[in-house]
């Protein structure tokens, strides 16, 4: 069996990408979007057509609501080729406006449910913000799950789950990257800092009972995705995918519900101020959700130009 094969049977394997050729080469559970993995498809001659009929049927409305038919159709296409679920992403604009962001989640799941498609077949990504978790809060209690995305600590993880999210997105590659060059050092395997951030959350997560599902993304190398074996969910890239595919090295499973109850974790409670200052103290995940936070907006900025 191959890495890809034998990660199946420990963890749901998702599909980074807005690529519909690498869903069906590579048969994951869900697939996953963002501005940025969009932006990069419509560039594509083959999904070009996608672009230019949204523009097409919605010609005169705002840009905004364009980019909100595009996501949905690419959404819809994707779905077609997954049993599971697709991630659909907020406008990142959004990201400290706990009201806009509620709007964009009810309007994007109006727009699939107007196609047929159940909003139990689709996740809303919204970032991690105190503000984007206390709009997942109202969401989730309307039945309209959310994926927590821009995630890099375990204060984000706590509030995400206390607010009943459906899923966390924590970002191991991005974690990765910071301490990387904040030391100097190639992490490896099971001292990866971005590995080892998301085997905390998960235990947490286990140890006290939550049921928000944690999906470890953005990674750099297999390496990352064979220590996470277990992990709830994985997504990962159509690169990451072909590798895994190729190899046949056995595959560990390294996290697991019954290991997790036995981790040496105390319970945390939060309110906004303590979010805020245990967010503050954590110089990585603040620099790297603010600069996620600028690069999603610069990419949805993109796509507008590219409607316009």
């Amino acid at each position: 069996m191959s890495q890809l094969q034998q990660l199946k049977q420990f963890t749901t394997v998702v599909a980074d990408t807005g690529d519909f050729q690498s869903m069906k080469e590579f048969a994951p559970q869900d697939a996953t979007t963002n501005p940025s993995l969009i932006l990069k498809a419509v560039q594509k001659p083959q999904y070009q057509p996608l672009l230019a009929q949204a523009v097409r049927e919605h010609h005169g409305k705002p840009a905004t609501e364009i980019i909100d038919h595009l996501l949905v159709a690419f959404g819809l296409q994707i779905l077609e080729l997954i049993p599971g679920r697709v991630s659909t992403e907020t406008d990142a604009r959004l990201s400290f406006d706990t009201e806009g962001t509620i709007a964009k989640g009810r309007a994007l799941i109006a727009l699939y449910e107007a196609a047929g498609v159940p909003r139990q077949r689709v996740l809303i990504k919204i970032a991690s913000t105190w503000e984007g978790i206390r709009a997942a809060e109202v969401l989730e209690k309307e039945g309209i799950r959310c994926n927590m995305t821009l995630l890099f600590s375990i204060t984000q993880a706590i509030a995400c789950a206390e607010a009943g999210a459906q899923l966390i997105s924590p970002f191991v590659g991005r974690i990765y990257d910071w301490y990387k060059k904040s030391s100097g050092i190639e992490y490896t395997g099971a001292e990866d800092p971005g590995v080892q951030s998301v085997q905390r959350i998960y235990e947490y997560y286990k140890k006290f009972g939550y049921t928000t599902e944690v999906m470890g993304a953005s990674f750099r190398n297999t390496a990352q995705i064979i220590e996470l074996a277990g992990c709830d969910l994985l997504t990962i890239s159509p690169e990451l995918l072909q590798k895994l595919a190729e190899n046949d090295a056995p595959v560990v499973r390294k996290l697991s519900p019954e290991s997790a109850k036995n981790a040496d974790i105390k319970k945390i409670s939060l309110d906004e101020k303590d979010f805020r200052l245990m967010l503050n103290e954590d110089a990585m995940a603040t620099e790297k959700l603010a600069e996620g936070i600028r690069l999603f907006c610069a990419d949805i900025v993109k796509l507008e130009g590219l409607i316009h």
